[in-house]
């Protein structure tokens, strides 16, 4: 039964609750960590680690991609972002990092972002930036938004591009626009020979009419982070995570029993931020998690310590500020691998991961997202 709370006469909202809300019960069986996979596979692509990077050019350049995915894990361009617009990338971020040292007003660096973003697409680059991706050998994916998905589509299958997602703060089942042509999830997954992962979505109806488009993921959440994202006082909306994860679960599970077995995986994308997050995000029913500005302090990360996200560019309404740089000390393989040295868990994220399905003595992601759950207070 849903916990309706009373805002006044008339009124009542649902109680949700955060990550950070939540704790995972240990169970009456321990394992080895040894004896623990943490693989997933989304269509024919199996990935070694449930992560996803989230597409912000502040974690995700083209090498970037090809080095998450060496690891393990999928990496996902932005392409509508600088790789798509700039030749020379290094130049637009040594721009974006002396607007932040020059000045203490957040907009600044965000007119730098907007400024760069006013730059025209170019298919040139997108095509160059899936090339080095693709010739390394790792699976290819890339952003884009529900907008411009119907266009720039063809090109990037033309490019190689494996995995498709299309990507918003929120997004239905079909995005109308004034004056144009609507783009039907349905029909535009339905013409396509790779899988789409699509999102972000908040509750168990939308996360069901995305499922039903064919999607073969689908995205929770918006990329929440605190205090880099500002959708919660720019929009009004806001998803708590925890329930937000657990919906869409649910709706997978109802969507399983309509189709007769079609399994569509739960991505989650927000509030996660340590390793004790991953974990809480998989136990509630994610299949895999979308990681932003945990990555930022990698060295390999291209935004030299900066986090925004992609809806920080938005050229009337921007969504995110631009976070103060963190040291970038660690490789990509310490921070998600270890070894850590750091008991905040913002290293070793994976590994700490298979030690807590190895604590609570499950052998798999999917028999993860049975363990027990408690509420804090």
């Amino acid at each position: 039964m849903r916990d309706l709370v009373e805002i006044g006469m008339g009124r009542t909202a649902r109680r949700a609750y955060e990550l950070d809300d939540i704790e995972i019960i240990p169970s009456r069986r321990t394992r080895s960590s040894k004896d623990v996979s943490t693989t997933w596979q989304i269509d024919a692509y199996r990935f070694d680690i449930p992560l996803i990077t989230h597409p912000t050019d502040a974690i995700v350049s083209p090498g970037t991609a090809v080095a998450v995915g060496e690891l393990g894990g999928l990496g996902v361009l932005n392409a509508e972002g600088l790789w798509a617009r700039h030749g020379d990338v290094d130049e637009a971020l040594f721009r974006l990092v002396q607007a932040t040292e020059d000045s203490d007003d957040p907009a600044a660096a965000v007119k730098v972002l907007q400024e760069l973003h006013a730059a025209p697409l170019r298919m040139d680059l997108i095509a160059e930036a899936v090339k080095q991706i693709r010739e390394s050998g790792v699976t290819v994916a890339v952003r884009v938004s529900p907008q411009r998905a119907a266009e720039l589509t063809p090109d990037l299958l033309a490019a190689g591009v494996e995995i498709l997602v299309v990507q918003g703060t929120i997004i239905s089942a079909e995005h109308v626009t004034r004056g144009g042509e609507p783009l039907n999830l349905k029909s535009f997954i339905a013409d396509l020979d790779i899988p789409v992962i699509a999102g972000g979505v908040g509750d168990y109806r939308t996360a069901m009419h995305l499922m039903r488009t064919g999607a073969a993921g689908v995205i929770v959440g918006y990329g929440y982070t605190p205090g880099v994202t500002t959708t919660d006082s720019v929009l009004g909306i806001g998803v708590p995570m925890a329930t937000a994860i657990a919906d869409a679960a649910a709706a997978r599970r109802d969507y399983l029993d309509e189709t007769g077995g079609r399994y569509v995986h739960v991505i989650a994308d927000g509030g996660i931020t340590t390793s004790g997050d991953v974990a809480k995000a998989i136990a509630c029913g994610a299949d895999a998690v979308m990681l932003g500005e945990p990555l930022a302090a990698a060295t390999e990360a291209p935004g030299q310590g900066l986090y925004w996200t992609a809806s920080s560019a938005h050229p009337s309404v921007p969504r995110s500020l631009v976070a103060e740089a963190v040291d970038q000390e660690l490789d990509l393989r310490q921070l998600l691998f270890g070894p850590s040295a750091d008991p905040r868990g913002v290293t070793n994220l994976f590994g700490a991961l298979k030690r807590a399905m190895a604590k609570t003595g499950y052998s798999d992601l999917k028999e993860f997202q049975k363990v027990g759950l408690t509420i804090r207070g």
